[in-house]
């Protein structure tokens, strides 16, 4: 039986894009984007370009035709067939660019309308789909792109992946959700897969149930970043695996069934959440499922940030995955095909797409492992990437977005090498830019992240930065502080030497920049801001 929009009854308390959304369900804008194929850009109406976004398109920067297109790849698997054909839609109608995302998505940017019907096709081909990869739904399922290799995982969560994946893909049940909606799970025990800034995250847990202890998740609900963000609650359940779907399906009908729809920037369910507490919240979603047992033993003992970058064994005995570092996760389409090639050569054709915007080459036989590492690909796709460039991550900026309000993609390339010739670390520091407030490059668990903004200065409106320190997710999760004083993006290199080189001076042996923040404090590096920007004054 479908399930009654109640919502609908008070219409005059909805927001323009839910009463547009009551007139037409998101998914209804796959037909017509067949008969725009024929009829052109221009033939259509600006409701729907916005509902595009549940075909998982936008229009791209600037406005003049082209869109942008995500790929579902949920927990970031793919093969060989899989990356050959987003290989192929990137070259013949992309321009050859493909963008790893912060959420193990495959980005496109250029496309045309008129090229939509045979990319649907490319890749309902190979089992991939860009449908609801956007959209006020639910997105592409993140998780740990290691499931089923990981020396660190307590079991192989690839299949409770695809049963999330099938519930809620293309199902009208929740394609009318108040907001965007993100779900993660990940049985690794250094947390892989973010559950802290997810809509509603699984865990590894265990706990001890008639005598016998099962391997299951705990839950956590009410995550996420943008403007306002907020670190999920951890609920007092305890999951079995075989129930993630129904408590899954009773979290996301509660999210839909009451979640906030008269402003769209409090629609989202961190904020329903945060009004209710964690409690209230329990108790509706034991109304659904039924009674569920109390929270067990958490099994995360740390955050590894989503890192996978070197030659690491898996858990199969005799096998290897390799770690790729993608620079701010953008490569061409010939490279992604060449990665194709080289996991079917060396391995059985899997690979994996990473949170970090990287990718990893797995189930290699460990004596083919150094002949892989002598690859030509792998000179600048590497396992063994310069410093900063390993750990510095991007959104895509106003290169392409509309929201963005600086450059971010190529700056941030650049900025990693040159900090990589400046300063030599033995800690690794994780550097974060996002083009706009609403954060798709996850600036808020960076050791460092960067905000772009724009300043009126005497020569007009200049691109800058806010810089924010101390970010973290697993065990002590806390979002970074933001530092006073705005900087001018030409400053930004100055300015980075500097509050690193302060690090790199002053920190203790063996401690990392986390440990540096919390031991001297945001004000020890205000001082440092500070007297850098005086001199940036002085020197003008």
């Amino acid at each position: 039986m479908p399930y009654q929009a109640t919502w609908a009854k008070t219409p005059e308390k909805l927001n323009k894009t839910e009463l547009l959304k009551l007139e037409k369900d998101g998914l209804d804008i796959i037909e017509d984007i067949y008969r725009y194929a024929k009829t052109g850009y221009e033939s259509i109406p600006e409701d729907d370009k916005s509902l595009f976004k549940w075909a998982g398109i936008y229009e791209q920067r600037p406005k003049d035709g082209h869109f942008m297109m995500r790929v579902r790849i949920p927990s970031g698997r793919l093969n060989s067939d899989q990356a050959r054909a987003l290989a192929g839609i990137a070259r013949d109608y992309g321009r050859d660019l493909v963008d790893i995302t912060t959420r193990q998505a495959v980005q496109f940017h250029w496309l045309r309308v008129e090229q939509f019907p045979d990319i649907f096709d490319r890749l309902a081909k190979v089992d991939l789909s860009s449908f609801e990869a956007c959209g006020d739904c639910p997105r592409t399922i993140v998780g740990n792109p290691l499931a089923g290799i990981d020396p660190h995982e307590l079991f192989d969560t690839t299949p409770y992946v695809k049963q999330l994946s099938d519930t809620f893909l293309l199902n009208r049940d929740f394609s009318n959700l108040p907001r965007k909606y993100k779900i993660s799970i990940s049985a690794s025990i250094y947390n892989s897969a973010h559950a802290e800034i997810n809509d509603l995250a699984f865990t590894p847990a265990v706990k001890v149930i008639d005598g016998q202890e099962v391997a299951g998740f705990h839950v956590w609900v009410g995550g996420g970043l943008s403007a306002k963000p907020y670190l999920a609650k951890q609920l007092d359940i305890f999951v079995v695996p075989e129930r993630v779907v129904d408590v899954a399906v009773a979290v996301t009908s509660i999210f839909r069934d009451y979640g906030y729809r008269e402003k769209r920037h409090n629609a989202r369910l961190k904020y329903l959440v945060a009004d209710w507490g964690p409690e209230k919240f329990q108790e509706k979603l034991v109304e659904l499922t039924g009674e569920l047992p109390s929270r067990g033993e958490d099994k995360i003992i740390g955050w590894n940030a989503g890192y996978f970058t070197g030659v690491h064994q898996q858990k199969q005995p005799g096998l290897s995955y390799v770690g790729l570092c993608v620079p701010v996760g953008r490569l061409s389409g010939t490279e992604l095909e060449e990665l194709a090639r080289l996991a079917d050569v060396y391995g059985d054709g899997s690979l994996r797409t990473c949170n970090t915007q990287n990718i990893v080459i797995a189930n290699i036989p460990n004596e083919k492992v150094e002949a892989l590492l002598q690859e030509k690909l792998l000179e600048r796709i590497t396992p063994y990437p310069k410093h900063f460039t390993a750990f510095a991550v991007s959104c895509t900026g106003t290169e392409f977005c509309n929201l963005a309000l600086v450059e971010t993609k190529e700056r941030m390339r650049w900025l990693a090498e040159y900090l990589d010739q400046e300063i030599e670390l033995d800690e690794p520091i994780r550097l974060h830019m996002v083009g706009c407030p609403n954060s798709c490059g996850q600036r808020q668990i960076a050791d460092i992240g960067l905000q772009g903004s724009l300043v009126k200065t005497g020569d007009g409106m200049k691109e800058a930065f806010d810089i924010y320190i101390g970010g973290t997710l697993g065990p002590n999760a806390r979002f970074n502080e933001k530092l006073s004083g705005r900087i001018l993006a030409d400053d930004l290199p100055r300015v980075l030497v500097a509050l690193i080189g302060f690090f790199k001076e002053t920190k203790e042996r063996g401690e990392s920049f986390l440990q540096f923040v919390q031991r001297v404090g945001t004000a020890a590096f205000q001082e440092q801001l500070d007297a850098v920007l005086a001199q940036l004054a002085d020197a003008r």
